[in-house]
């Protein structure tokens, strides 16, 4: 049986609406749909390259907590409410993710709080760990 294990960044948001950050099951780590909350402060810039920013910055905590990184994402999804939004985000993702090339698609929907300017999910695929008796 695979392990599954609930990662929790500490947003109110997740208290208050029922979910986790990530789940990890087994190899696979499903993360949330993510915004640019600085979750230490819940706070929000206003600016949306700046929230990309801190929403990898969150993805990676998440991450990072459940044995893998970035660089293990093999898809993800961008929401924004605005359309026009997305293409000044496109430095920062390439500098994130042009190595790694995950599939990624972007939706323009709307967000639970107006102050979210662009939210991103991820799925990663942890890492395989060298087993003692595996050859050199």
């Amino acid at each position: 049986m695979s392990e599954r294990r609930a990662i929790l960044s500490g947003s109110v948001f997740e208290e208050q609406i029922g979910y986790a950050r990530a789940v990890v099951d087994g190899d696979w780590v499903h993360v949330s749909g993510t915004t640019g909350f600085d979750y230490a402060t819940m706070t929000i810039s206003d600016d949306v390259v700046e929230q990309a920013e801190q929403c990898l910055r969150n993805v990676a905590a998440a991450l990072a907590e459940a044995g893998c990184s970035l660089a293990d994402i093999v898809r993800v999804r961008y929401l924004l409410p605005d359309r026009e939004d997305f293409e000044p985000c496109w430095p920062t993702l390439r500098r994130h993710f042009g190595e790694v090339r995950p599939a990624a698609t972007m939706m323009v929907c709307g967000l639970a709080d107006p102050r979210m300017k662009i939210e991103i999910e991820a799925y990663a695929r942890r890492p395989r760990r060298a087993s003692s008796d595996s050859p050199r």
